[in-house]
């Protein structure tokens, strides 16, 4: 086959490199402890769904369904998309798996990509992933007021909770925000030349999306619109009222938000949103809602929910700008371990995993030859002793132990060598 150009990564899409997962593992790894704590337990959805479904869940006028889903027609004639989202696939998982018989709420949380054909950004690419959770089988304000507070406890776990804000607001629901978009639709009628392009669009197809524009004309004109809380009826004032004492009581911070709007379809009375302090080219980093419609629609019995999704690329970006220190992935060794010879690296390899099982972090080279570069890295890596098997020390069962500080060497027996670095070790401490 002639030699071609070099193959890229599709664009939007990336590699996530070793040096990368260090900051990745420890986002997931507070939110996993913190999540589990309060009895979430982990479900993986498949990366392909019918398209039907994101289209039913998300709303044929949203963006998403649109413009930004990765759908084609299989060999065997199946309309299917790459997930766009999180919570459409978990509940129609839920109601696939006859989750409704579980003692309600369902609590379950996900660590998944997502895929969306949008423009790539700083901390948002086509492909992205995605901490989220989802409490299915609970109507009451408590589960929105749980959700929100272990989110701003991830944060704070991650050292961020005095760099970001958290937004709040309710869209109410079917019985009271017909009346409001009506208010809206009237409102812009007037203002209809002054809006952006898209949000003509928007006011067709979802007008409350105009609000949440970022274009100076759209948000100067957004100013002056009615607000939902003047159309809310006394159920939906009273959830939002229960949720806002919840936060309160708990000492989460947060600020109502009556622009603030979420892109999907499905989002019914609480919506919320985690923002970065910072006045220019500010991004969500985290956010979520109750949707007490969605499982009906997607063919399952009444049943409200609700959840949230941290995107992990703009919260790993906002970690690195807030220079916030990320613990090592790995311990450090403590012993290097140099071998010359094959009956020596035969031999090494199973001490390697005598030392590994014992608990001691060490480091070796195995496909090195030369005793000088072994020793080299054993000095860069800055281990406290370096232990070396020639041939002649693996025939007669002994083994060389060097102090990398003194540079003292000597011939110690290889039988419970294990044990003779451990007390060593503790005598270096």
């Amino acid at each position: 086959m002639p030699k071609g150009k070099q193959i890229q990564s599709v664009k939007g899409m990336h590699d996530i490199l070793p040096d990368q997962w260090p900051s990745r593992d420890f986002i997931f790894k507070k939110a996993k402890t913190i999540l589990e704590d309060y009895d979430f337990e982990r479900i993986e959805t498949p990366v392909l769904e019918e398209t039907e479904l994101f289209e039913r869940a998300v709303g044929e006028g949203t963006d998403i369904v649109e413009k930004e889903m990765y759908s084609f027609k299989t060999k065997g004639g199946d309309n299917v998309t790459m997930r766009p989202e999180g919570t459409a696939p978990i509940v129609r998982a839920y109601i696939e798996h006859g989750m409704r018989s579980l003692p309600q709420p369902v609590k379950l949380y996900y660590l998944e990509p997502m895929f969306r054909h949008e423009q790539p950004q700083a901390g948002r690419t086509r492909e992205h992933w995605q901490i989220g959770t989802e409490v299915i089988g609970e109507a009451g304000f408590s589960a929105d007021a749980e959700l929100i507070f272990i989110l701003w406890k991830i944060f704070e776990e991650l050292d961020l909770k005095n760099h970001i804000t958290l937004q709040i607001n309710s869209v109410g629901d079917s019985n009271c925000r017909p009346d409001y978009k009506k208010a809206l639709k009237d409102y812009y009628k007037n203002k209809f030349k002054k809006i952006c392009s898209a949000c003509k669009t928007r006011c067709k197809k979802n007008v409350l999306m105009m609000l949440d524009c970022k274009q100076p004309e759209c948000r100067e004109i957004a100013l002056k619109a009615p607000q939902i809380f003047d159309f809310l009826d006394d159920e939906c004032k009273t959830h939002f009222k229960n949720i806002l004492e919840f936060l309160e009581e708990a000492k989460v911070p947060y600020m109502v938000n009556p622009f603030l709007m979420r892109s999907f379809g499905y989002s019914t009375r609480t919506i919320f949103e985690i923002w970065p302090d910072e006045e220019e080219n500010q991004q969500a980093l985290a956010g979520g809602e109750r949707y007490d419609k969605l499982v009906e629609t997607l063919g399952g019995q009444k049943t409200e929910a609700a959840g949230w999704g941290i995107g992990i690329g703009r919260v790993v970006e906002f970690l690195k700008k807030k220079e916030i220190k990320i613990p090592k992935a790995k311990t450090e060794p403590k012993i290097f371990l140099a071998q010359l010879g094959e009956l020596a690296k035969k031999r090494s390899l199973i001490m390697f995993e005598h030392f590994r099982k014992a608990g001691i972090p060490l480091k070796a080279s195995f496909s090195r030859d030369s005793i000088k570069s072994q020793l080299r890295i054993a000095n860069k890596l800055g281990v406290r002793f370096t232990l070396i098997l020639g041939q002649r020390e693996a025939l007669d069962g002994s083994i060389i132990l060097r102090d990398m500080e003194s540079s003292v060497q000597e011939t110690i027996p290889l039988e419970g060598i294990v044990d003779t670095v451990k007390k060593r070790l503790k005598e270096k401490l």
